[in-house]
């Protein structure tokens, strides 16, 4: 019998942290051009090489004066000097300001010998040269139609509108020290002083194993027959780990063989600072991979105290060269995996890089339903954020200030300037929670509950964390896929008709769309309604001959279902029960009858995919959803589709373009739909 690894005593999550932080993923530093260095961090401190500027410039168009020359000029009564030349940029100055004369300058020409001041040109009035018309051509070509003197209506003082050589940054002053981080800002800088290259801190690479015999890479075949799921972590985590100024280096997925897991663990480790692997960390008896830790390197850690997240591994690997590297375990779950980085191992990563940690927004809201929770451990719950009104915007406070200060607010929890929170946690093995969520509320390990309306602080994802303008829960529908593309940054979730229904009376979303019969017991508003057309879907020319439900009942044919939750089901059932009413029989003796009408598939697509291939003869679905992929149908009947606001929130901006996009023409949104009208 393969021996079972157990979790005994989990680590207190600091104890993680210090473990990580007790790993050396520092890498050497580097020389970089200047053209690549945007975002690194300068290794050591540069100095100024040259005078910037290096000449005596001028910082405006205009002419180049002696200011003593100046003096006592106004409007009234001008000075007029003569003009013994100009000056461009890009050139040597080839004429010399002496008394009495000046020199025309361009912004940033050199200042010709004798000059120390600069007048503007609007200041100034071209005199003619003698015997030419006023308002002739002045200042040309230099062959005669220059003007020969100028009058200045205002005097300057030295220095004036020059900028001295050296005055930007003076040769060996210092310029940039270490630690700081380029931006376009300092590469300015350095292009100014002619740095070519630059020395910048190293970037830690990070090699990526992730493993499971189900893994396969995307762009490869899959089979779902046998299990197979794609690779999400990977490119997951190693997204990850560039944002964290790391390297990321992907390597092939192994799979649950200890030989093969050793050998790709110390190929990355031969050529990593920190090796991370993916899956194989809990205590399964496949998940071996603690033991390649234990036997070729140095178990730290296994398993934190911490809700997702809990298989974690902190050790290093022995490399060829007698050195060691890190090495951090994540589960194999995607929400787990990047919850556990983001907390631990990205900080770890930054300070290798050398990069601040970055100020990361939270907001203060309120728990828009009860939440149980009592595992004992600390929980990084994924939530949402619905903002009702003008407030709840994030501060942009790091988020220790924001724990030390605690709520941001004192007025009452259900304060409607704050946002609404509601938990978005399919399971830490749901992909599609990495984007319905906004961000994190840490629950302490002694909380029992979290009531409705309480305040709760949320670490959001990143700054950049915009929440939703407009929450939408309900029925999977291609019209509703459409109508959603005409709407600025909408979330929805498609959780089915009677749930839509409930979350809309429990007042956390501002709409739900309802298909089939329902029993409607909340205070809504109709935005608008369409029809569909229902029935079972089967393979292409019917080949079993299927008229209707009366099929499946009487013959062996193989079914498959939606969840009761949605329209679809609803209307089903009821069908069934028609049927039974007809025949004088119990509707559970029917349902007894029909092979496989307990089998429910989530997404309104689904049964149709599984009559597509060759696994059912038959599924519940749409005429819209058969005609598009190829499969026949057998119509049951129509549906009706509400988008039903909760009242409270139809004056929302939101819910008002909603309502807008639905006004302008429900046929132009079905127009192409088989099977829908308006």
């Amino acid at each position: 019998m393969t021996e079972r690894k157990e979790f005994r005593d989990l680590a207190e999550p600091e104890a993680a942290r210090e473990a990580i932080a007790s790993l050396d993923l520092s890498p050497e530093p580097e020389s970089v051009p200047l053209t690549d260095a945007r975002g690194r961090v300068l290794a050591e401190r540069v100095d100024a090489g040259i005078d910037v500027p290096g000449f005596d410039r001028a910082s405006m168009d205009g002419y180049a004066v002696r200011a003593r020359d100046t003096f006592g000029a106004d409007e009234a009564d001008p000075v007029e000097l003569e003009l013994a030349g100009a000056v461009h940029a890009g050139e040597a100055p080839e004429v010399t300001v002496d008394p009495g004369t000046c020199a025309e300058v361009s912004t940033g020409a050199v200042m010709p010998d004798g000059a120390d001041a600069v007048v503007m040109v609007e200041r100034t009035d071209e005199r003619p040269a003698e015997g030419s018309e006023p308002g002739g051509n002045a200042g040309g070509d230099g062959t005669g139609d220059r003007p020969d003197r100028i009058a200045f209506r205002t005097s300057v003082a030295p220095g004036d509108h020059v900028m001295a050589a050296g005055a930007d940054i003076a040769a060996g002053a210092r310029a940039l020290g270490p630690g700081t981080r380029l931006t376009p800002r300092e590469i300015g800088l350095l292009s100014a002083l002619g740095v070519e290259e630059v020395p910048v801190r190293g970037r830690p690479t990070v090699g990526i194993v992730s493993t499971g015999d189900e893994l396969v890479r995307p762009g490869d075949d899959l089979d779902p027959s046998r299990g197979e799921i794609y690779d999400v972590n990977s490119t997951t985590i190693a997204a990850g780990v560039t944002e964290a100024g790391g390297e990321p280096v992907l390597y092939p997925h192994a799979g649950d063989d200890y030989a093969e897991m050793e050998r790709l663990l110390r190929e990355a480790a031969d050529e990593c600072d920190l090796v991370l692997s993916s899956g194989s960390t809990s205590a399964s008896a496949v998940d071996v991979i603690y033991r390649v830790i234990e036997e070729r390197g140095d178990l730290l850690l296994h398993g934190v105290a911490v809700k997702p997240g809990k298989p974690m591994l902190i050790g290093r690997l022995d490399r060829a060269d007698g050195g060691e590297s890190a090495y951090v375990g994540l589960p194999g779950y995607p929400v787990s995996a990047l919850t556990i980085f983001r907390t631990f191992v990205a900080p770890a990563i930054r300070e290798a890089a050398g990069l601040p940690e970055p100020r990361t927004a939270t907001v203060e809201g309120r728990m828009a339903v009860r939440e149980r929770y009592a595992e004992g451990r600390l929980r990084l719950m994924p939530v949402g954020l619905l903002d009702l009104g003008d407030g709840g915007a994030a501060d942009g406070r790091n988020a220790d200030e924001a724990a030390a200060d605690g709520p941001a607010a004192d007025g009452p929890a259900d304060d409607p300037d704050r946002p609404l929170v509601y938990p978005v946690d399919k399971g830490s093995g749901a992909t599609t929670s990495l984007v319905e969520a906004d961000g994190v509320v840490a629950v302490d390990p002694d909380t029992e509950y979290l009531e409705a309306g309480e305040p709760v602080t949320v670490r959001l994802f990143s700054p950049d964390v915009r929440p939703p303008t407009l929450l939408g829960v309900g029925e999977d529908d291609p019209a509703v896929n459409r109508l959603l593309d005409r709407l600025a940054n909408p979330r929805y979730l498609p959780v089915g008709s009677r749930e839509g229904y409930r979350r809309l009376r429990d007042g956390v979303p501002d709409v739900a769309v309802v298909a089939g019969p329902t029993d409607r017991d909340v205070d809504d508003a109709v935005l608008g309604e369409w029809d569909r057309e229902w029935g079972l879907v089967v393979p292409a020319g019917n080949p079993e001959g299927v008229e209707g439900l009366a099929d499946l009942v009487d013959r062996d044919l193989r079914f498959v279902n939606r969840p009761t939750g949605t329209g679809l089901r609803r209307s089903l059932d009821d069908a069934v029960a028609d049927l039974a009413d007809e025949r004088s029989a119990a509707r559970a003796d029917l349902i007894e009858r029909i092979d496989g009408y307990g089998l429910t598939l989530r997404a309104f697509e689904s049964p149709v995919r599984r009559v597509l291939a060759g696994d059912a003869d038959a599924g519940v679905g749409l005429r819209e959803t058969a005609e598009r992929l190829g499969c026949a149908f057998v119509p049951l009947g129509d549906q009706r589709v509400a988008v039903r606001a909760a009242a409270d929130r139809v004056d929302r901006e939101a819910v008002a373009s909603l309502a807008a996009e639905l006004d302008d023409g429900i046929a132009d949104l079905v127009r192409g739909l088989a099977g829908y009208s308006a």
